[in-house]
């Protein structure tokens, strides 16, 4: 090895392991919170509402995605949220799905920084670095060619992001998964759709543009992502759905976007209710607009969430989520909810 390859192994020697919901049990932390304040008082109702929101066997439940939560470990919370019937729809950033979930699925892997160079030396070594954790950039433009490949098999034309990530999990399940149980493939399986509003933002966005760029060039068509067809699909599962929960990881697009189905479906002529349950995990604080300018309570004014059941959580989402989710899973109310499969209401 060369002494460039021996200093990029070094750095990417320590992969981010991700948690298990099931290997602890987060009731009695939860139980513990309860009794507390702060924080761990305002996390411990967001469990309870999650908890509600899964027991209501009327309720939907969405679940959205913003941050690198899924690079740091995680990944696996999300993905079994979805296998324990627990999540019905997904919104979330392209992040999230493709360059952190996808990406591993391929059998690439996140890696902890446990030492940080100059990020010149990264750039140099082709390592890409989200806060402590690393990604081997080669790899990631492994993942952008596959993806562009999976565009070149498809009908062109315009197709919703749900309907090429379902494409993905398709792909993974018939044979390219070289790693088991991804979020994607596991959504594929149980029918869970997964939007992502701003598809192109990610290394999605690279391997779509290689297809469209290469099928101009041979001119002939290609295919697209219609951002208007991901809003219609996602209001429809609204409007069929009636009842829903918004459980919030981040804020951005991903947690409007969720939220303004209850608006759009009006605008539409039907009368849905508001999202009856409300969690979000954010650091953000709204002061400066960096909670996508709005508080649970506040989007109640536009109609969006009723405030009976909402909870703010300020806090990192890695160290609170996992154990809000695996109190919800040891509590188990989610073996007697219906699967909704939403995802097969769409043709593709």
């Amino acid at each position: 090895m060369t002494k460039r390859s021996n200093e990029k192994a070094k750095l990417l020697a320590h992969p981010v392991e991700h948690m298990d919901i099931a290997s602890f049990d987060g009731r009695v932390i939860v139980d513990a919170w309860e009794k507390m304040s702060f924080t761990s008082r305002d996390a411990a109702r967001a469990a309870r509402i999650l908890q509600a929101a899964v027991e209501d066997k009327d309720c939907s439940v969405i679940l959205t995605l913003a941050g690198s939560t899924s690079a740091g470990g995680c990944m696996h919370v999300w993905r079994d949220m979805v296998r324990h019937n627990m999540v019905d729809a997904i919104v979330a950033t392209g992040a999230s799905i493709v360059d952190m979930d996808f990406f591993e699925a391929l059998g690439f892997k996140h890696y902890q920084a446990r030492e940080i160079p100059d990020d010149r030396v990264l750039r140099d070594l082709y390592i890409d670095r989200i806060y402590d954790t690393y990604i081997d950039e080669e790899e990631l433009q492994a993942c952008d060619h596959i993806l562009g490949d999976i565009a070149d098999g498809l009908a062109p034309g315009p197709r919703s992001s749900r309907s090429f990530i379902k494409a993905m999990g398709k792909w993974l399940a018939e044979g390219g998964a070289k790693k088991q149980g991804s979020l994607v493939q596991e959504c594929y399986e149980h029918g869970v759709p997964i939007f992502v509003p701003a598809f192109s933002d990610c290394s999605a966005g690279f391997g779509l543009v290689k297809h469209q760029v290469e099928r101009i060039k041979a001119n002939k068509p290609y295919l697209a992502i219609d951002s208007v067809a991901d809003f219609r699909e996602l209001t429809e599962i609204k409007i069929k759905a009636g009842t829903t929960g918004l459980f919030m990881v981040g804020g951005g697009v991903p947690k409007n976007f969720a939220q303004d189905t209850v608006v759009c479906a009006e605008i539409l002529g039907h009368e849905v209710p508001m999202h009856a349950y409300a969690v979000q995990i954010t650091v953000a604080d709204v002061r400066d607009g960096a909670c996508s300018s709005s508080t649970l309570k506040e989007a109640c004014s536009w109609g969006k969430v009723d405030v009976a059941l909402e909870q703010m959580v300020y806090a990192e989402a890695t160290t609170v989520a996992p154990i809000i989710v695996s109190d919800v899973f040891h509590r188990g109310a989610w073996k007697a909810r219906p699967r909704h499969r939403y995802g097969d209401m769409f043709e593709d």
